[in-house]
């Protein structure tokens, strides 16, 4: 089993400093590949593969005294992300001439310095320790959070990056085949799950999880931020100071979504729970978020929620957690229909909250009518869009 894991650094500033010229030296040879293959078809010459050159920038070396001061990983790892960015433009194009693909093929650009430091990824030599990592030439780094990486195990690559002015790392585990044991399959009751926007997400048995709205609460201020950034002269000291906290706000938005997805997903899952107190199934709707993003007065609200980082979350903790995933059609009209009767109200409008049953006269929330029918198609025999589980 291959997983992966993130973790932040607590760097000093000779740590950040030589992780600045990782990132850099990943930067100029990402860049120096791309243009010599581009000189190559110009050219009408074979075009150079990553091992290829790999040994053009050994033999710049010697007249580049910098190259020295950082691993060859740097320089390796990022001819090797070109060859793959090329990769897929090759196979996008590919899939364009049969109509299979829509949109841009994305053909790989020149890396610039102005918009990201990136990061670097490194191979070979990396040991995990319970409060720190050591990697090629960085030696050993301190961790923010201990005892989350695996002790046990092959660690084939890991890449650092920044992020508003914190570097994390991410590695990749793999595990024995002893070491990963199947799951215990859960016999918990079967849990509907109704997203939303005023309610992240709503449960059939009652349980109901709050939007934080993160972009909403703080679209203010965001603004603000923004507008003193554009205002600045570029090139200035006082724009990077602005840039810079212009990116911790963004972070700050989409850390506070991202806590609130995990929690959510987490308690839904239970995956710590004995195997009774986990669902045995877990019924979602297979939303068409693209087409939901296309209504102007919506558009941001859905976004805010974060609906399908929900659904990835709850298939790959669902799939560890011995829990079914059953996604229901997107034009199963769970929301129009009664929990209680089946009576189908054709006239339900967004803006109605409520939902009143003209045939059996019930009374209750929309959202928990919604969970209660995505639930109830558990025991009947429909087809499902797709289904994820053990």
């Amino acid at each position: 089993m291959v997983r992966g894991y993130r973790g932040e650094l607590d760097l000093n500033n000779a740590q950040k400093t030589l992780c600045r010229k990782h990132a850099g030296a990943s930067r100029w040879a990402y860049n120096y590949g791309l243009r010599r293959k581009q000189e190559a078809y110009k050219a009408g010459q074979k075009t150079p593969t990553a091992i290829d050159l790999h040994r053009e920038i050994n033999a710049l070396k010697p007249s580049e005294p910098w190259m020295y001061e950082v691993s060859k990983c740097a320089f390796q790892e990022g001819l090797r992300d070109l060859d793959a960015a090329f990769k897929h433009f090759f196979r996008k194009c590919r899939l364009k001439k049969e109509g299979k693909w829509k949109g841009k093929c994305g053909y790989p650009r020149f890396k610039s310095r102005k918009k990201a430091i990136g990061g670097a990824r490194f191979t070979g030599s990396i040991r995990v320790y319970p409060d720190a990592i050591q990697l090629p030439r960085l030696g050993v780094l301190r961790l923010k959070e201990h005892g989350y990486f695996p002790l046990n195990g092959k660690i084939t690559s890991a890449t650092i990056r920044e992020q508003a002015g914190r570097w994390y790392v991410s590695i990749c585990a793999h595990e024995e085949a002893g070491e990963a044991k199947e799951p215990q399959a859960a016999t918990g009751d079967v849990i509907g799950v109704d997203l939303g926007i005023k309610r992240l997400a709503t449960l059939s048995d009652g349980r109901t999880f709050e939007n934080p709205k993160a972009l909403r609460k703080k679209i203010t201020a965001l603004k603000r931020t923004s507008r003193r950034h554009s205002r600045k002269a570029k090139g200035s000291r006082n724009r990077q100071k602005a840039k810079q906290r212009l990116s911790r706000m963004h972070a700050r938005i989409a850390n506070v979504r991202k806590n609130a997805l995990h929690q959510a997903t987490a308690e839904i899952v239970a995956r710590t729970k004995p195997d009774a107190q986990r669902p045995r199934v877990i019924v979602l709707e297979d939303l068409n978020i693209a087409g939901m993003l296309k209504n102007r007065r919506l558009a941001r609200a859905i976004a805010d929620v974060g609906m399908y980082e929900f659904k990835r979350q709850i298939l790959y903790k669902a799939e560890q957690a011995g829990v079914q995933v059953l996604l229901a059609s997107r034009w199963e009209p769970s929301s129009k229909t009664c929990s209680c009767c089946g009576w189908v109200n054709e006239a339900l409008t967004l803006s109605d909250r409520v939902f009143a049953c003209v045939d059996c006269g019930s009374v209750q929330d929309r959202d928990d009518n919604a969970a209660r029918n995505l639930a109830a198609l558990a025991s009947r025999g429909v087809e499902y869009r797709k289904f994820c589980g053990n």
